[in-house]
């Protein structure tokens, strides 16, 4: 199929599975906008984005999430909490991210019958089926669909339709919490996120690169980038300015990973 049929399937899904409004949960990723997009398209006004700023979230995915939410015309709210303050996630064992979906569930629900909501939508896609993903377990416990998943469309198909449409999210990387830097078995807290987001936008800044992580390893910073784009760090000047970015930040050492970008699919726990 193309992705005009793509689009078509999950506008029919809309038209057929949900009945009065619905919330899109807009993450500021490609997935999350080609559902959106495809909600309004289906059911114009019954469509409502809505994106959680919870405080482990870099703040240029709340900045991509409202961008879209404009491009499309759907409408959109924000609602803040701070997932700092549930001590389950701040542990940081492996089982964080279903504390954190979990949340999240919580909290979008508070605002269904403001809205005078009948689902909850997520972008949870058939390739999210081969990594660990324990927050899956969550979603489906708040009863929350994935249309994506439900008609078996990928992540190369989801670009494809952001491509066709010109969704300024079509080629943007995937990414995850800022959380999920920092090794399952240390806390998580407000000083070490900003620090991991500071340092992330540098290695960005000064090598024009998309795909980064910075991995908090207490003194040291792990720099993971895509392989692919990897001879962009090799630049003595710009690795000399960055050792003392990083270091300004609290990090006491700084290191390239030479593998590359890991997915989740490496879970990482400090001995």
């Amino acid at each position: 199929m193309n992705s005009e049929e793509y689009l078509l399937q999950l506008k029919d899904w809309f038209i057929k599975n949900t009945t009065g409004n619905v919330f899109i949960a807009l993450s500021g990723g490609v997935d999350s906008a080609i559902v959106a997009f495809a909600a309004k398209k289906a059911i114009g006004e019954k469509a409502i984005a809505i994106t959680a700023n919870y405080k482990t979230l870099a703040l240029f995915e709340l900045e991509d999430a409202k961008r879209v939410a404009n491009e499309i015309g759907i409408h959109h709210i924000i609602i803040e909490y701070n997932e700092l303050e549930d001590t389950n996630f701040v542990k940081n064992d492996i089982q964080r991210c279903y504390y954190c979906r979990k949340s999240l569930g919580e909290h979008i629900k508070a605002y269904v019958k403001r809205y005078q909501v009948t689902d909850i939508i997520d972008g949870t896609h058939l390739d999210d089926m081969n990594d660990y993903r324990p927050g899956l377990k969550a979603l489906r416990e708040h009863k929350i669909k994935s249309p994506l998943l439900e008609k078996r469309i990928g992540k190369k198909e989801i670009r494809e339709i952001a491509k066709k449409y010109n969704i300024s999210v079509a080629n943007k990387p995937s990414n995850s919490c800022l959380a999920s830097r920092i090794p399952y078995g240390n806390s998580i807290t407000q000083e070490k996120l900003k620090k991991i987001e500071i340092s992330e936008e540098k290695v960005k800044e000064l090598f024009n690169v998309s795909h980064v992580r910075v991995r908090d390893h207490g003194d040291i910073a792990r720099i993971e980038v895509g392989r692919s784009e990897m001879e962009k760090m090799f630049d003595k000047r710009k690795l000399t300015q960055l050792d003392a970015e990083l270091k300004s930040t609290g990090f006491k050492y700084v290191s390239l990973d030479l593998y590359g970008y890991r997915s989740r699919k490496l879970i990482v726990i400090n001995d």
